[in-house]
This record gives structure tokens, C-alpha cells and sequence, in this order.
């Protein structure tokens, strides 16, 4: 693992391709977005931001981000605002990050996951294939996209099956955009992520960023499975540096339109070592409470990330350990500033 100074001087960004380049970032107040507009910012492009509801507390505000952008604020289900959008800033690269990530909400109200995440996905493609202006198009999927798997790890060529509400979303959406690649020759590639954690990570249902709350707090950190669910976990700025080199490779190799990459640390861990890690590395001697509640939740998921290591030369830039040291610390601060 590479020595660490700082996030952003990790990755050695390609200047040359990322400066003025116009750049349209949709979810730019969630978890990704933030790390992602502040590594494009750094590597000097003209981002432009599509906002949906005002979140004050988001990286994207937090750390003034947002005063360095270009802001519209929509829906992105409304596909003829998308197109405006898309022509009058001209924009050459679009990363779409907007969704309705949480699987709980998913649950409990399908129509909304699945008119953010498919909707939003096709409305935002036929918009781009309106748009001449646009040249690499880089869409997030998900591991959630493959369902449940009998045989693990993922690979690209492993079925998307998903069959519950915010699995079957993302499943929808990796097709559709497949098919505007496939059928439009639309410049579509497709990034397939593990669980992302990091800072500026408000979904306190969300297992790192609600444990650590939690602990902070005093109180038991709460698990709402059994413990035993197995997932791969991956540091946010990794996604956000995995975004950015696809869309540069993109540009250099067309051939890779319709590719579809999983981006992992390849690691397998259960949720109850992974509070008892969290619980660890804040020095706390507090136990979880293990409810055991979860449900329509995929019970073991990891990802094989051979094919963008072979094919992009990609590896990952942080180990879980270093990530959630890395997420505590932005936490502490964060809370010392809201007590």
C-alpha cells in the first residue's frame, strides 16, 4: 500500500484529460459525489452539479464545494431539463451517481428506489444520446445488481439477478444502460462497487457511519441482522478514483463501451467483525446489539476485481484498515462541530 498523505495526492491525475473538461456529476450531495467533484476539482475540471434536495450537512456543502461548482437543481427523472443541461454547459463527461441507495428504504417504499434508480437511469441516457456534446458516459451500478449468487466471487459475466426491491433496481438500471450502449452506441461503461463507506456518509442507518455515531454517543452500537452477513466493503475515494480513470480509458479505448467493471478490495467480511473493528479502533468497550431483524437483504455478497486489473491496470489505493481510521477521524471532527 502506497504512503498516504492526504486523499487526493494518492492518485496521479491525468491533468491533461480532466482540465476544463465539462463535467456533469448527477448525486452530488451523496456519499460518492462528494469524494468524486473534489478529485475532479482537483484535477481541474469544470464540474457541473445536478441537485435534487438541498442537504446542508453533505461534503459537498460542508467543505464549500459547492461554492467551486456549477449547481442545477432537478430531478433526474425529468429527462427534457436533463438535455438542457447537457447542451447549454456542453458537457463531455457525464458520471452518474444518483440513486436511492439504501436498502431499508427500498423496502419499504419500492415505486420512489425504483423511479430515482431506473427511471432516472433511462431518462438520463436518452438524454445523453440526444446529446452530441457527449462523449464518455460512466454509470453506477452495483454488487446488489447480481442478486444472490450460489457461486462467489462476482465476476462481470456472473447473471444480473436481483429479486428484491433495491437489488432488482440496480439490476434494471445496469441493463438499460447496457442496452444504450449496445442498441444506440451510446459511450456507456458500467462500474459495479461493494458497499462504500467513507466521509460525509449522513445515512446513519447505514452500518459504519451508525456504528460510529453510536460510539460517540455512548450507546450500543446496533446491527440490525444477525451479525453473520457477508459483505466487501470499500473506502470511498477508491470509488471516486475508479470513476475518474474508467471515463479517462473510455476516451482512449471506445472499444470499451458497454464494458461493464467491478471495482473491490476483494475482502469478505461479516458486519459483526466489522463493528467489533470499528468498536477497536475507537478504543471502546462497548457491545453491539444484535437485533436480527434485516430483511430481503442479500446474506453473502463479494466481488472478483480481476477483469479491471487486468484490463485498466487498476488497484485499489486503500486497505478497510486505513479507510475506516481515515472515516473515524473526518467523524470526530464532524461531531465536535454539531454538538
Amino acid at each position: 500500500m502506497a504512503d498516504r498523505k492526504s486523499p487526493l495526492e494518492n492518485l496521479s491525475l491525468n491533468s491533461k484529460f480532466w482540465l476544463d473538461r465539462s463535467v456533469f456529476v448527477t448525486g452530488g450531495t451523496g456519499l460518492v459525489g462528494g469524494a468524486l467533484v473534489r478529485r475532479l476539482k482537483s484535477a481541474g475540471a469544470d464540474v457541473v452539479c445536478l441537485v435534487r434536495d438541498w442537504v446542508p450537512q453533505s461534503e459537498l456543502l460542508r467543505s464549500n464545494l459547492m461554492e467551486k461548482v456549477k449547481v442545477v437543481r432537478g430531478d433526474v427523472c425529468d429527462q427534457f431539463f436533463l438535455e438542457r443541461v447537457l447542451g447549454e454547459y456542453e458537457i463531455d463527461t457525464v458520471i452518474h451517481l444518483a440513486a436511492q441507495t439504501i436498502v431499508g428504504i427500498a423496502n419499504n417504499n419500492p415505486i420512489s428506489t425504483f423511479e430515482s434508480n431506473i427511471q432516472g437511469t433511462w431518462s438520463l441516457l436518452e438524454a445523453c444520446r440526444r446529446s452530441p456534446s457527449v462523449k464518455q458516459i460512466v454509470v453506477a451500478s452495483s454488487d446488489k445488481a447480481y442478486g444472490d449468487q450460489d457461486k462467489l466471487p462476482y465476476d462481470e459475466a456472473t447473471p444480473l439477478q436481483g429479486r428484491h426491491p433495491y437489488d432488482v433496481s440496480k439490476s434494471c438500471a445496469d441493463l438499460i444502460a447496457n442496452t444504450y450502449a449496445v442498441s444506440f452506441k451510446s459511450p456507456v461503461v458500467i462500474t459495479r462497487c461493494g458497499n462504500f463507506f467513507g466521509r460525509g456518509d449522513l445515512n446513519w442507518n447505514r452500518i459504519i457511519p451508525g456504528t460510529i455515531r453510536s460510539i460517540f454517543r455512548g450507546q450500543r452500537p446496533i446491527i440490525r441482522s444477525d451479525g453473520s452477513y457477508i459483505r466487501d466493503y470499500f473506502y470511498v475515494e477508491d470509488g471516486a478514483a475508479a470513476y475518474m480513470l474508467l471515463a479517462e480509458q473510455l476516451a482512449l479505448r471506445p472499444e470499451l463501451r458497454g464494458e461493464a467493471f467491478n471495482f473491490s478490495n476483494e475482502i469478505q467480511v461479516t458486519v459483526l467483525e466489522l463493528v467489533n473493528r470499528i468498536l477497536s479502533l475507537m478504543d471502546s468497550d462497548l457491545k453491539p446489539e444484535v437485533r436480527s431483524e434485516a430483511k430481503n437483504e442479500i446474506r453473502h455478497q463479494y466481488l472478483s476485481a480481476a477483469k479491471a486489473k487486468t484490463m485498466l491496470n487498476w488497484s485499489p489505493l486503500y486497505d478497510l484498515e486505513h479507510g475506516l481510521k481515515e472515516t473515524i477521524a473526518w467523524y470526530s471532527e464532524f461531531f465536535k462541530e454539531h454538538s
